[in-house]
């Protein structure tokens, strides 16, 4: 489990630190159990916090390093989580640095799954990882990969940039010839910043490079007792990160770091007598000596910014194309998909019919915007080329985003359309929008976001409700009546 981790009394390979760190107190001696690295906090000097402004003078002495490197590695041997992106990264790593087919494949893995891993729990991502690999075990395959395959199988992972970028990553590193194997060349891909071009040339390749994510971040400020604002002297983690990689085991060491904040050194509840390092945890050599002190004070908390409100008018369009019936709830319809723009918020994607209203309108101020909508964009005047068999508001959902959020009023609309299908048929302004109507079996099946499927799962539990039956309230006069033929 992700937060179980328990440190072995099982001796271990780990690299030796050097003689004079043999040599020093018990204190600092390599730790057979994590509580026996506790420093005696009484026999030193007071620690004082660092202030903001001396994070730029901030550095590891020689032996820290070491010790760091040492007791961390040693840590990682025993406790790192089996996860399926580090048995393919670690499964050709015997077969010696010339096999560049196993590289590849080792970064390929590494870079799937940190993409992946964005904004996004380890758990939830493992099976999307899995089912990636077997649909695409190479970048090759991901190369003749269409978008819209990409985006079903990214479906509810949100950020759906990042998938984006995976695919046009992938093509232009297949076209090139060769994938890229330093921090400098693979910045150059499409998608891939200073954090996965860190990872991939540290795990896939071994170039001593540091990585820096949110884990990282924070244990490093608790090992200096950092209290600046991490956004703003972010250079100097990266810089701090980079003098701890272990040079002979660069990959190892980085996961063991950001294993170590994801299980360990945890943002609210640090386990402090597990961590391998805690006797050079400045944070807690305070936290010791202070009773208003609290290791979880580093680093410091950056408030976020309030997520724009905003509102959307949703329509779930659906055109009926079977027999001319009664019924409002038909099974052969068609709905209508509108392709959002290649650029902004869920580029790319496919959502049912939307128009941002600004404030929290009417349901006739909606409607309105609604229709004009659909007049403009497809010359679907509701009230001239259809029918409209049913038009019913469903309700509200509200979506949030990383700085947005959205409620929908959602609404379904059944039309019938004078004349056919072919009054759709034109062609889209390329320039503005695409669109297309499919049917409900390819709907289901789509790559739509989490937003979209809400959406029509409000649609589907709708219908259902209406299409059963109303069940006949007992009345006194019933009851009075079966009684009578009961007594017969």
């Amino acid at each position: 489990m992700d937060g179980d981790v328990v440190y072995s009394k099982k001796k271990t390979n780990a690299a030796a630190v050097t003689s004079s760190s043999s040599s020093s107190s018990s204190s600092r001696k390599r730790p057979r159990r994590i509580t026996s690295t506790k420093p005696n906090y009484k026999e030193k000097e007071e620690v004082e916090a660092p202030t903001a402004s001396d994070i730029e003078d901030f550095s590891f002495s020689g032996k820290e390093t070491l010790e760091i490197r040492a007791f961390l590695l040693e840590w990682y041997d025993l406790n790192q989580r089996d996860l399926p992106w580090r048995r393919i990264s670690s499964s050709n790593e015997g077969k010696g640095d010339n096999d560049e087919e196993g590289s590849e494949r080792r970064a390929y893995a590494v870079w799937v799954s940190e993409v992946m891993l964005q904004q996004t729990r380890v758990q939830a991502v493992i099976g999307y990882f899995n089912r990636w690999m077997q649909k695409w075990p190479t970048l090759g395959h991901l190369a003749r990969a269409s978008i819209e395959e990409v985006n079903e199988m990214w479906a509810g992972l949100g950020y759906y940039r990042r998938a984006r970028y995976l695919l046009e990553g992938a093509k232009k590193i297949v076209e090139e010839g060769e994938f890229p194997k330093t921090v400098s060349s693979l910045r150059k891909v499409p998608g891939i910043g200073d954090y996965t071009a860190g990872a991939i040339a540290s795990i896939a390749f071994k170039e001593a490079v540091p990585v820096v994510d949110g884990n990282v971040v924070r244990v490093v400020a608790r090992l200096k007792a950092i209290s600046a604002n991490p956004k703003s002297t972010i250079k100097n983690f990266w810089k701090l990160s980079g003098q701890l990689v272990d040079p002979s085991r660069p990959g190892d060491f980085n996961q063991a770091l950001m294993e170590l904040g994801a299980t360990v050194c945890t943002p609210l509840s640090p386990s402090c007598s597990l961590c391998p390092v805690s006797a050079h945890c400045r944070a807690l050599s305070l936290a010791t000596q202070e009773s208003s002190a609290q290791v979880t004070d580093y680093p410091i908390k950056v408030v976020k910014s309030k997520p724009r409100h905003d509102f959307s008018a949703v329509t779930v369009v659906e055109i009926l194309e079977g027999k001319d019936t009664t019924d409002e709830l038909q099974t052969d319809g068609r709905f209508l998909l509108v392709k959002r723009p290649e650029e902004g918020l869920l580029a790319g994607l496919w959502e049912f019919p939307s128009v941002l209203v600004g404030v929290e309108a009417d349901l006739a101020t909606r409607r309105h915007a609604i229709d004009q909508f659909l007049k403009m964009s497809f010359k679907l005047d509701l009230k001239k080329s259809c029918t409209i068999v049913l038009r019913e508001y469903i309700g509200e959902y509200v979506h949030v985003f990383s700085h947005i959020r959205l409620k929908m009023y959602v609404e379904l609309l059944v039309i019938r359309l004078k004349g056919g299908t072919h009054v759709l048929h034109g062609k889209p302004d390329s320039k503005t929008m695409a669109w297309k109507s499919v049917e409900t079996k390819a709907l289901s099946s789509m790559g739509l976001t989490s937003g979209v499927r809400k959406v029509y799962s409000m649609i589907q539990k709708f219908k259902q409700d209406k299409s059963k039956p109303i069940p006949v309230k007992a009345t006194k006069k019933n009851i009075v009546s079966k009684t009578k033929q009961n007594r017969c």
